[in-house]
């Protein structure tokens, strides 16, 4: 397999030819001859480019023989289109003109610099300008902005980030399979969910890829991609200082400075730190819960030897510490089990009352800490090296992740389950290798290879305990052996765990230009995935007895589990993309694409049937996915953008995370669904009305199904049905909206000062909305989550250089609303609530100073 691997890079590679060509020199000012720092330039017709330094100066091999065009571009200024007919002895002097026509967005997915309107694929952009003015400091708070995104937290490692509604499984994480949803920091590949729980550190941009993209990235992306880009260093100094301060004791504070170190060598160092109290209360140790404690810093070297290589290194920690991610008691159902087993008869019997019927009364009484000290972080080293007609790139990095948690499973003050803490901790390590520029006149791409190791093992132990209380939620008959005392008290299970992974891919994708306007865009990727697992559950504590009855119910409850299982498998898989510029206003493209996701584990315990555990469930296959989509983008006007797309995208042997009612597996367990399709349309639109009045809108319908589905675990109002399967073929996809949109804008004044600084005066609001969708595995009547609309504004003065000061609101309306409903463990009939923040509040200060 090895040597399939290295023939198939080789031959990629041998395509790649070095040959001499003309440097092209110059200096880019604006109307008052003050250097343009950032702006891009591109010879046109090529995936060639440059961008120019702090005081507006660039140099950029030409990719082909003069004569060659070259298009400028920056933010706040007219497109530019220079010809350079001959080779020029004297830099070449450019003046850009200011205009309030809709700035290019500039991205990098497709490994070269590109605006976004020319790119054939579903993208959404972000700049970090935005992410910083609209408070979207994470990617729950980010997705308001990308109604195609869906993000599910109902801790850092229980976290689901889905576009289009797949990706990851709905619910409590199973740490056997992979995320369908790739997340990139500056070519960096982060294999654990808990990532995207983070605060962002210095973010330049953040590029959201809708569909596979497998034959663009390291690693494969059944559903799309994150691509995040920090902000690089500068040999210019610079640096920008920020404090947020707002109600519940919210306090944020953020820096940055960057510059030269050396001639050749920059720095850049961040920081980010975010503290709140908490927004529920627990009246029995009187201490608001669910607060925020998150800090992070990000340093990065930048060295040039030549003009032609960049070296970056960077390395970063984030840690969070909150006394939070406590679940409310949302509701209770009425089970298809005997009266004596419904969760209100039980309360009854054991003279307990819930705190509260109404979630949004923000109150819990849970007996048991909530923790979640999740710390990851890495290091990473970068080369671009320009060779010929693009540039070779190696990433290599590695990264950890620490999880320390403790749960309150049962929601409420009762002691039924005491414990639940799955301390972990994980390693990766990656390298991609790629080349992406022009291969010849009429032929650009990239091809490349990635490989990435990771080991996940539980730190010492993975611990679920029960308490005295567990014996009337367990109890399924009327045999007074439940009621013997200590029976259940302190008995839990131990599991001990390792994965240990290793995956390899090389990958390409071609864009040839069979005319100036007509493109074939061809992909394919070979996969090959390993895992080894070893898995050891054991019960320990309880009433130590030799009475066989007694026995047979703390095997109700836990059970000992064990499996070794090695796996591997490989998989070829590509892409077709059809792309036609009608006109330099009309961009069309119609994308066919076939993807795989790696086969599956459950390190999440398995169940039993008969008494017997179910062995055979231990591997999920893997997943195919068929993908097919049709887009236009379009510039109606020069300050204007309209982009359509319609999305289909057909899964076989689809991995999901299903319910059970068993305790042992209070976390579910990983299935197959046969069949499942999702399709739908989205729209975005972007207009700048004039230099003082933009707005933006996207929206999203998406109808995501199980097409065949026969042998699914009853919802939660079922258990206790006659059988414990149902086939939910035709039923919902958990966590998908079928309508999801936002509109937002700001309006500025011509000028203003404020304190001796120069900027503008400013209003700005977006709204986000989606409809009702599911919040169950299997459809269920009761857990679904209503839709919501949630409005934020921000009103104050800003400068693109000095100080800036704005108050701002989020949820400003106060709506209240659930971001998740969860079934507790057992099935007895209630089920929790991830409740969403309530209306906050408070003022920004920052002050910059622009490299």
């Amino acid at each position: 397999m090895r040597k399939v691997i290295l023939f198939i890079l080789l031959s990629l590679f041998s395509v790649v030819t070095v040959f001499s060509q003309d440097t092209l020199r110059g200096v880019i000012r604006d109307g008052k001859g003050l250097g343009v720092a950032g702006a891009t330039v591109l010879i046109k017709g090529t995936s060639t480019y440059s961008i120019a330094n702090g005081e507006g100066q660039f140099s950029i091999v030409a990719s082909k023989r003069l004569p060659v065009t070259l298009r400028i571009t920056s933010a706040g200024f007219r497109q530019q289109d220079v010809l350079v007919s001959e080779a020029q002895q004297d830099p070449l002097a450019i003046t850009l003109v200011n205009d309030g026509q809709l700035s290019e967005v500039v991205i990098t997915s497709r490994r070269r610099l590109e605006t976004a309107q020319d790119v054939p694929i579903p993208i959404s952009v972000v700049a970090g300008a935005v992410i910083e003015d609209a408070g979207a400091f994470n990617v729950n708070r980010l997705k308001e902005l990308v109604p195609s995104v869906q993000l599910y937290s109902s801790n850092p490692r229980n976290t689901t980030l889905n576009i289009r509604g797949i990706g990851s499984t709905f619910g409590l994480t199973n740490d056997g399979i992979d995320p369908g949803v790739g997340f990139y920091v500056d070519g960096v590949y982060y294999a654990r969910p808990a990532a995207t729980t983070l605060d962002f550190i210095d973010i330049e941009q953040v590029e959201v890829l809708r569909g596979p993209q497998g034959t663009l990235f390291g690693k494969n992306t059944t559903a799309g991609a994150f691509n995040i880009t920090t902000s690089a260093p500068s040999f210019k100094p610079g640096a920008k200082f920020e404090a947020s301060y707002g109600n519940y004791g919210y306090i944020q504070a953020k820096a940055s400075v960057t510059g030269a170190i050396t001639k050749k060598l920059a720095g850049r160092l961040s920081f980010s730190g975010t503290q709140r109290n908490g927004v529920l209360e627990n009246i029995v140790t009187q201490k608001p819960v669910n607060d925020l404690n998150n800090l992070g810093v990000r340093a990065q070297f930048l060295y040039t030897p030549t003009d032609r290589i960049k070296i970056t290194v960077a390395g970063d920690a984030s840690s969070q510490r909150p006394d939070g991610y406590a679940q409310v008691v949302a509701g209770v159902v009425t089970t298809q089990r005997a009266a004596y087993r419904q969760f209100n008869q039980i309360i009854a019997d054991l003279d307990y009352k819930l705190p509260s019927t109404n979630p949004f009364d923000r109150v819990i009484d849970h007996n048991t800490s909530w923790r979640s000290g999740n710390d990851l972080g890495g290091v990473s080293l970068n080369i671009d090296a320009k060779i010929g007609g693009g540039t070779l790139t190696s990433t290599t990095a590695w990264r950890y992740w620490n999880w320390d948690p403790s749960n309150d499973r049962d929601f409420t003050a009762l002691p039924v389950l005491t414990l639940s803490q799955a301390t972990s901790k994980h390693q990766q390590w990656t390298q991609e290798i790629r080349y992406a520029g022009n291969l010849s006149s009429k032929i650009s791409g990239v091809i490349g290879a990635f490989v990435i190791g990771q080991d996940l093992k539980t730190d010492p132990v993975h611990i679920e305990e029960s308490g005295a209380a567990q014996w009337r939620f367990s109890k399924s008959s009327n045999s007074a052996k439940w009621e013997t005392p200590g029976l259940f008290d302190g008995f839990g299970i131990r599991t001990t765990s390792r994965l240990q992974s290793l995956g390899a891919a090389v990958f390409g994708q071609l864009d040839w230009a069979i005319t100036e306007r007509l493109h074939v865009l061809p992909g394919l990727r070979f996969n090959y995935d390993q895992k080894e697992v070893d898995y050891l559950r054991q019960t320990y504590g309880g009433l130590q007895t030799s009475d066989p009855e007694l026995i047979a119910l703390k095997n109700a409850v836990y059970t000992n589990q064990a499996f070794v299982t090695d796996v591997d498998e490989s998989n070829l898989s590509g892409q077709l993309t059809l792309a036609y510029k009608a006109t330099e206003d009309i961009n069309a493209f119609a994308t066919y694409s076939t993807s795989y996701k790696p086969i599956g584990v459950n390190l999440g315990g398995l169940p039993t049937a008969g008494g017997e555990v179910l062995i055979d469930l231990a591997r999920i296959k893997p997943e195919y996915v068929t993908h097919v989509e049709v887009g236009v983008k379009t510039s109606p006007t020069k300050n204007s953008t309209v982009n359509l797309v319609f999305h289909n995208t057909d899964i076989k042997d689809y991995q999901t995370q299903v319910q059970t009612a068993e305790v042992g597996v209070n976390r579910g367990y990983l299935a197959n669904a046969e069949k499942v399709r999702v399709r739908g349309v989205e729209l975005d639109a972007n207009l700048r009305a004039n230099n003082y009045v933009t707005l933006y809108g996207s929206v999203a319908y998406t109808e995501a199904k199980y097409t065949s589905f026969k042998n699914a675990p009853v919802p939660l109002e079922e258990t206790g049905a006659p059988s414990a399967f149902k086939d939910i073929s035709g039923g919902a996809l958990p966590g998908v909206s079928k309508w999801a949109g936002c509109v937002g804008g700001e309006i500025s004044s011509r000028k203003g000062n404020f304190m001796g600084h120069s900027g503008k005066f400013f209003l700005a609001a977006d709204v986000y909305a989606r409809s009702s969708f599911s919040s169950s595995p299997s459809p269920s009547k009761f857990l679904n989550v209503a839709g919501y609309m949630l409005l934020n504004a921000r009103l104050g003065f800003k400068a693109s250089e000095g100080l800036s000061i704005f108050a701002w609101s989020r949820n400003l309306l106060d709506k209240d609303y659930f971001e998740q409903l969860l079934p507790a463990a057992g099935n007895a009939g209630h089920y929790a609530g991830v409740l969403g923040d309530p209306r906050t509040f408070g003022v920004t200060l920052r002050y910059s100073v622009q490299p």
